[in-house]
């Protein structure tokens, strides 16, 4: 009798503790389905462009997947794809071949938004990262940046001219280095409107390069580079503009 009177209370405790190891087990296994699910989401978006004058089309492959259904070539841009967040292997190959001509590991942070360009001539060809801050601009504005991308090009000037008047928007600024493109990433606001763009040697009037007619429309996000080879007929200086949204 008293025995059995001093078992109950043993069994009881060896019950309390399963269901405690249990419920243990239960929220673990929970909480790591709930990690799972959060590193599955954990994304970022590139735009890629094809900025290098003298390269062929390209495939684009991330952890050696392609990612594009018809080759890109100079001077397009993709739309904004979508990676896992991390360290994501990049590849740029000429079109239909296992050739590469960019071969980079890349750190994508999550929710953050890029572009790559791939720019320089073949021989040379590199990429440059940028990291695209998408924030909405204030009413009535529109945001720029400038990228120096035409290999071999001097220094440049980008202005505003209006009539006569030359005004300054992206001074003195030379081929693009990843150190330059990372310290010339941030967007200018600027009035919405259509604009002639001139693009000139530092310090002089003489202009390389005049783009008539382009519209920045209220609320949008542009890119403007400069492209193509000097004197170059086929690929000659120009500028293309992308629009983020």
């Amino acid at each position: 009798m008293f025995k059995q009177a001093f078992t109950y209370p043993k069994q009881i405790n060896m019950k309390r503790t399963f269901l405690k190891t249990a419920a243990f087990m239960l929220a673990a296994t929970t909480f790591l389905i709930s990690c799972k699910k959060e590193e599955e989401k954990a994304e970022a978006k590139v735009l890629v462009t094809h900025a290098s004058p003298n390269a062929p089309g390209v495939d684009l492959l991330v952890d050696n997947t392609k990612v594009n259904s018809a080759a890109l070539t100079f001077p397009n841009s993709t739309s904004y794809l979508t990676v896992k967040a991390g360290q994501r292997n990049i590849k740029v190959n000429a079109a239909g071949t296992t050739t590469n001509v960019i071969n980079a590991n890349i750190d994508f942070i999550k929710d953050k938004n890029y572009s790559l360009f791939a720019y320089n001539l073949l021989a040379s060809i590199g990429a440059v990262l940028v990291e695209d801050n998408l924030a909405a601009p204030a009413s009535g504005k529109a945001h720029i940046r400038f990228f120096h991308l035409s290999p071999g090009a001097p220094a440049v000037t980008v202005g505003v001219l209006s009539g006569t008047t030359f005004t300054p928007v992206f001074t003195n600024r030379a081929f693009e280095t990843q150190a330059t493109a990372t310290a010339n990433q941030a967007f200018t606001p600027v009035d919405a409107g259509t604009y002639t763009f001139d693009v000139r040697l530092p310090g002089t009037t003489t202009s390389v390069l005049t783009v008539p007619g382009v519209a920045l429309q209220a609320g949008k996000i542009y890119t403007v580079f400069a492209r193509g080879i000097v004197g170059n007929t086929t690929t000659p200086l120009s500028a293309s503009v992308i629009s983020h949204n």
